[in-house]
């Protein structure tokens, strides 16, 4: 017989870049010794290179792959494990950028399939804390075609239509795949993502690693991908409130909303067909479960198999909450 799933922990798998930082440590309280710096945290990933391992409970040391071939729709839901099979359908990161990211965009679910058997790429950036003045880049500023962009790439003037933005914390920002991107110096965020880790590079404003050498970019590639669409708003509006769900994302592929709480609440999840993931921004929370205590604190992530249907949330600190799905 096995065992009885359970609200699930992983193991951080921890990433220095070459514009990763601190900010991991000193402000998410996430040792990543002996890396050099941290600029990203895969906290629950299916990616076949990196597959989360839980800890702790009765299932610490089995592989996120390895759940899913034993439980199913038991863990994900009948929908979900019916479209997706053996992989799991999200990733979800903590980035620290101490230095601007490469100047990039993701495929979508048709062309990553063509060219790479993968899913695209659509993913969500929550702020979690920024240097003041810090910008990001997210979409065009004006509206181009191929021919345009390629000159202003090819000229070293790409800056002139690309759309920056101030990014505070709190801000959201939605980047369906096709979306030119970066992230600027000076951010740290979560971000929940189709399970994909496809990214063609567009700029990277030409710095070199240790080696002396340029990072490849993917320009051609990138051509097929773009999206030139020139959208009013790039940021997600959204209105902040405490103690209730507000909703921030709904796209195919995940929904989420912010759980602001400064007390205990029960959750009844019993209507999703769906596993559930907490992201905790702010706080702690105690998630209790058939008399079990799950302690869960800022930069932690928490998976909520999909027979896990009510829970009761404690805290004594207050908690900030991504709440995601799949509906």
């Amino acid at each position: 017989m096995s065992t009885a799933l359970y609200p699930l922990k992983f193991k951080t798998i921890y990433k220095d870049k070459i514009w990763g930082g601190n900010k991991i440590k000193t402000y998410l309280g996430k040792d990543f010794a002996p890396l050099p710096n941290c600029g990203e945290t895969w906290e629950i990933s299916g990616v076949k290179s990196d597959v989360s391992v839980v800890e702790g409970g009765a299932l610490q040391g089995s592989s996120l792959a390895d759940l899913l071939e034993q439980y199913k729709d038991e863990l994900v839901g009948k929908k979900v494990y019916a479209h997706f099979g053996n992989i799991f359908p999200l990733l979800v990161k903590f980035i620290d950028a101490n230095d601007w990211l490469s100047i990039q965009v993701h495929p979508d679910d048709e062309l990553a399939k063509k060219r790479h058997n993968s899913f695209g790429k659509t993913e969500m950036w929550y702020i979690i804390e920024s240097d003041p003045g810090s910008t990001l880049i997210t979409g065009f500023n004006q509206q181009v075609d191929e021919k345009v962009y390629l000159e202003k790439l090819n000229s070293g003037k790409l800056d002139d239509i690309l759309n920056k933005e101030t990014a505070n914390a709190g801000d959201v920002f939605f980047l369906p795949a096709g979306r030119v991107h970066t992230i600027g110096k000076g951010l740290l965020l979560a971000e929940i993502q189709q399970t994909s880790d496809i990214t063609y590079r567009i700029y990277d404003f030409d710095r070199v690693d240790d080696k002396g050498n340029k990072r490849e970019l993917h320009t051609e590639e990138a051509l097929a991908a773009i999206d030139y669409t020139v959208y009013p708003d790039y940021k997600t509006q959204y209105t902040p409130q405490k103690n209730e769900d507000v909703h921030i994302v709904s796209c195919p592929y995940f929904t989420t909303n912010v759980m602001d709480f400064t007390h205990g609440t029960n959750k009844d999840y019993s209507n999703l067909d769906s596993f559930v993931i907490h992201v905790c921004v702010e706080g702690a929370y105690t998630i209790v479960y058939n008399g079990e205590r799950y302690d869960v604190k800022m930069g932690e992530c928490i998976l909520l198999p999909n027979t896990v249907n009510q829970v009761e949330i404690k805290t004594e600190s207050g908690f900030k909450i991504l709440e995601s799905y799949i509906a």
